[in-house]
Order: C-alpha cells, then sequence, then structure tokens
C-alpha cells in the first residue's frame, strides 16, 4: 500500500519539474480561435465526472478503500503473485512501460494507464468493456493475467475481506461445499466444476465476483490527472500574465503547440482536456513481432462488449436500459472498425514508451514519424495522410509533447 501514499509528493515534483525544465516563453501572439482551442484541452475543461449508473458503490468511500486493498492484493491470483499493481504501477502512471503486458503469462496488447479513464465510455484498446468495473474482472480470470477463477476469489473475499465487503454489498452467500476452483473461464476442470454447479450458486458466486470488480473501480475512477507545465502555459496565456518559469514553453515547444493543433492534425483525434476522443482509428500501426495472432481491433471489441456478461445491460448491472445508451447505440459495422484501436490519452504520454497498442514503437520520435509517413495499414485502412513534416518540425511537436507530463493524483 505504501505505493499509494506517494500520491501526496507527486504534485511536488511536477512543480520541481516544471522549474528545473521551464524556459522562457516567446510572448507568441494566439488568435481568438486558436486561444479556444488551447483552453479546451487544459485540465480546467475537464467535465465534472458523471456517475456510473451501472456502478451503485462508484462514489462510495468505503468501497473506493476496499478496492484499493483489492488493486494491490497479488493473491488475487493463480500463483500469489500478481496483483492489478504489477502491472498498473502507480509510480508509472499506471503501466509498466513494456510491449506487452505480463501476469502468469504474457498478453498480447500493451497495459494501458488508468487515470481518467472513468470519463471514458470504452475500455481496453478495442473497446471490450464498457465501465471500469467490467474491465477490472477481465484480468482476473484471463490465462495470462491473474489466472484466478470465481470460487477462488469469493472464498478468498469471505476469508480475508469478509468485513469490508459486508460494510459495502451486505452478507455473502454461503461459501460452504464449493469447490476449491470453479469459473466459465480456465482449464477444462475449473470449467467443469462451474458447469456443475446450480444456476443460483453460479449466480451468487458471480455476483460477489462482479462486486470486486466495482470495488476496484471505485478506487481507480479516482485516480485522475495533475495539471503540466502546458496547462500552466495556457493559465497564464489566456490571463494575459507575464510567463514565469513554471508556466513557459520554449520557442519549440510553442512551435510544436502550434503544429500540434494546425498542420500535423493531431487535435483530430487528441481533443478535450483528457487529449483523446475516445474513438477507434485504423492508423497504420504496423504489426507486432512479439505478437503471432492477428489483432482485428475494434471489430472484434464491439462484438464482445455486446455479448458481455457484465456490461451496462446485464444482470450484474445496476443501471436500468435507458442508462445504457453508448452501449444500445454502439456502432458494429463498417470497415473503419477493422483494426481500429482505441485514441489513448496524451497526457504523459512522453513517460509512456514502447508505444502504441503493443508497443510497436520504441520512441516518440518514431511515432510521429510513423504518422508523418503515413504507411499503409497491415490489413483495413489507415485514415493517416502523409503530412509532409521537415526534421525541424517533427523535433517540435516532440518538444511540445514533453510538456504534457504531470504525474497522476488521486483525488479524496
Amino acid at each position: 500500500m505504501l505505493r499509494v501514499l506517494t500520491f501526496a509528493g507527486f504534485a511536488a515534483l511536477a512543480m520541481v519539474a516544471g522549474v528545473t525544465r521551464g524556459s522562457t516563453s516567446t510572448g507568441a501572439t494566439w488568435s481568438a480561435e486558436e486561444r479556444s482551442m488551447l483552453a479546451s484541452l487544459t485540465l480546467d475543461k475537464l467535465d465534472t465526472l458523471a456517475p456510473d449508473p451501472s456502478n451503485r458503490v462508484a462514489d462510495d468511500t468505503m468501497a473506493a478503500r476496499f478496492g484499493r486493498h483489492l488493486f494491490f492484493d497479488a493473491k488475487l491470483s493463480s500463483n500469489g503473485k500478481v496483483a492489478c499493481s504489477t502491472c498498473h504501477l502507480p509510480e508509472q502512471d499506471f503501466q509498466d512501460n513494456t510491449p506487452l503486458a505480463r501476469g502468469v503469462g504474457v498478453t498480447g496488447r500493451r497495459t494501458m494507464p488508468i487515470a481518467g479513464t472513468a470519463h471514458s465510455p470504452w475500455l481496453f484498446w478495442d473497446g471490450r468493456t464498457d465501465s471500469q468495473w467490467a474491465q477490472a474482472l477481465g484480468p482476473l480470470e484471463s490465462a495470462v493475467e491473474h489466472g484466478g477463477d470465481r470460487t477462488q476469489y469469493a472464498q478468498y473475499i469471505a476469508a480475508i475481506y469478509r468485513r469490508e465487503y459486508e460494510r459495502v454489498f451486505g452478507r455473502l452467500p454461503d461459501m460452504s461445499r464449493l469447490p476449491a476452483h470453479a469459473g466459465p473461464a480456465g482449464d477444462s476442470a475449473t470449467r467443469a466444476a462451474w458447469s456443475a454447479l446450480s444456476v443460483t450458486r453460479r449466480d451468487e458466486i458471480t455476483r460477489v465476483f462482479s462486486n470486486m470488480g466495482k470495488a476496484i473501480a471505485a478506487f481507480e475512477r479516482r485516480i485522475t490527472f495533475s495539471p503540466t507545465r502546458f496547462d500552466r502555459y495556457v493559465a497564464a496565456q489566456l490571463a494575459g500574465r507575464a510567463h514565469t518559469s513554471i508556466d513557459s514553453l520554449s520557442q519549440d515547444e510553442e512551435a510544436g503547440l502550434r503544429l500540434f493543433i494546425g498542420k500535423a492534425n493531431c487535435i483530430t483525434c487528441h481533443n478535450g482536456a483528457r487529449l483523446t476522443d475516445d474513438h477507434f482509428h485504423n492508423t497504420g500501426v504496423p504489426a507486432s513481432s512479439l505478437v503471432a495472432a492477428v489483432d482485428s481491433g475494434r471489430t472484434t471489441g464491439v462484438r464482445q462488449v455486446l455479448a458481455g456478461e457484465f456490461n451496462c445491460l446485464s444482470p450484474y448491472s445496476d443501471a436500468k436500459p435507458d442508462d445504457c445508451s453508448e452501449l444500445r447505440f454502439a456502432v458494429t459495422e463498417g470497415d473503419e472498425l477493422l483494426r481500429a484501436i482505441k485514441t489513448p490519452s496524451l497526457r504523459n504520454v512522453a513517460s509512456r514508451a514502447p508505444f502504441m497498442h503493443a508497443g510497436q514503437l520504441s520512441t516518440l520520435r518514431d511515432v510521429i514519424a510513423h504518422y508523418d509517413r503515413a504507411p499503409r495499414a497491415p490489413f483495413g485502412k489507415s485514415e493517416l495522410k502523409r503530412l509532409k513534416l521537415s526534421a525541424t518540425e517533427r523535433r517540435q511537436i516532440e518538444a511540445f509533447l514533453e510538456t504534457l507530463s504531470g504525474p497522476p493524483r488521486h483525488r479524496p
């Protein structure tokens, strides 16, 4: 749990970074349209976090405290060595800087950061779940992530976290005469033991399992962003204040910002306060040499979320059907879904190498060069068009992206 306590010191580190890396701004002028665009990208414009109707304890403090315990508990795995925090490291922007996430095995995709994901309607690179709590459940049963099963987890909750669970969710079901390992995922013995349970027993255990996800989501929901040098720069610009060392941008950084919102078209997908449109795009990223399977992206992800056991319309959701418009009206067909991957937030992007959904590109310089070249997609159709940036312009965009760094913080 000690890593959670380091949140309090993150803001101070961010300020130090701003002081040491700051430089005298050029006094550049921005048009009214540009100023409005810049303002739309700052944390001041981050929408108030809306309630999650599918999770009635999303904003419950006790649920968040319980979820924090679960997030850091490595016993919630088949080998007792893998926790959520194994891949989502607080001190590394809640990701792990590896091309492919590693749990009890190796996954086929990159670990995504957590900060701000409570604002997103879709989770995972392909959007195969529609809530933080549903997302939290997938890795627990994944054979290559936590590798555990539902009766294992339910019995562990009863033995270790009974008091915390029952204070939030009410009385646990009877755990007697349950097999040690049973669940709809896992090996054949685990699945057979699950099938042998009555429908009522399976539902009881699944409700405990889904409540684990809701508690973890209540914790993750509070992980958000800290202001960056970019945010402070824009605030000073809009207020007409003279820039200081903690809110200034260099000439290259300002030039990179102009390119970001202009010629380079970055803002087309990386917009809003989180610098993401929350949509899915095929940008011609090369296939990973580390992954044998073909990654179809959103084409597969949208089918999975619609059929998902824990989606917004499921019996384990606390939402009413009218609350689930994102799911009900999700785009399910079209060539644009093929190999389309979710746009990640660019906040803290400079500290998250390697890049793309399977770590295919090693550096920010590689990423910018990729978007400049706009190569053909391995399959499907890339949305990119050549930018024809100069070497100086590419360097300036990279310099601007460095100003978006600010450690995540945990709100009360």
